[in-house]
């Protein structure tokens, strides 16, 4: 469904961003992936998409923190996987703390790679898609971008600002062929919520399981994970013709956590 297109995925060496690069690969986009790891590691997952999916895989190191980085990801990816058709903004970071004890340093780290990096990526990628008068722009939020939680400020108003960014960029690129739109995603089981549910499961002296279905309780109805696959697909839908005309809409995908 996607062969000839170029999608660039941030935060997509391990998770959510993984998932979605290889439902993007399997319909045979070329991905310039981003994100952390060591050098022999990432290749080697450059080398295994490339061999599982016969697609071009790249990868940029840029660090989301940094604007210029960012803009330069964008321009590498069109230099040398020819295209930017597709931008997947997934790279998010998480800080935990109430809001009297919240460290500025900490703040100012979660909004710049949750909020300013999409909206730099965005500003470096849209010349491009006006070109080719086609483009996909999918925002990672969060179901924290539509509703809080307590000792989550910084994430929940980057997120909820991930939202607003979407809109306004639907408005500016309306009729252009250019789509923007948000996922928000409810509990995914990452290696960091996996963290969260060991340490849960090692300070109530609990089983896993028994800390996996607490942690799913108290906010995820179906108290089962979503997927970074069942992620991908829903990123899949908005690149496809049948989202020609979903535009500034926020996509929860979270087994009933916002419904509440």
């Amino acid at each position: 469904m996607l062969k000839g297109k170029v999608a660039i995925v941030t935060g997509s060496t391990s998770g959510i961003g993984l998932g979605i690069t290889e439902v993007l690969a399997a319909q045979q986009c070329d991905v310039m992936m981003n994100g952390f790891g060591d050098e022999k590691m990432i290749a080697a997952l450059q080398a295994k998409l490339h061999r599982q999916y016969k697609v071009k895989i790249g990868y940029h190191g840029a660090d989301m923190t940094q604007p210029d980085e960012v803009q330069a990801m964008v321009k590498a990816t069109r230099r040398e996987l020819g295209s930017v058709d597709i931008l997947v903004n997934n790279a998010g970071i998480q800080h935990v703390a109430s809001i009297e004890e919240f460290p500025r340093a900490k703040w100012d780290q979660v909004m710049a790679i949750n909020l300013s990096a999409p909206f730099h990526a965005i500003q470096a990628a849209i010349p491009h898609m006006r070109k080719k008068k086609w483009g996909r722009i999918v925002n990672i939020a969060s179901a924290h971008g539509l509703v809080a939680s307590v000792n989550k400020s910084a994430y929940v108003a980057a997120k909820h600002g991930l939202v607003g960014l979407t809109k306004v960029a639907a408005l500016e690129l309306a009729g252009s062929g250019i789509t923007c739109n948000a996922i928000c995603p409810g509990w995914v089981l990452t290696p960091l919520v996996q963290k969260q549910i060991d340490e849960k499961a090692h300070d109530k002296k609990i089983k896993v399981k028994e800390a996996e279905i607490e942690l799913l309780s108290e906010k995820q109805p179906s108290k089962q994970f979503v997927t970074p696959e069942q992620i991908g697909k829903l990123v899949l839908f908005l690149c496809s013709s049948g989202a020609d005309q979903i535009t500034g809409s926020s996509q929860s995908i979270d087994g009933g956590w916002t419904a509440q």
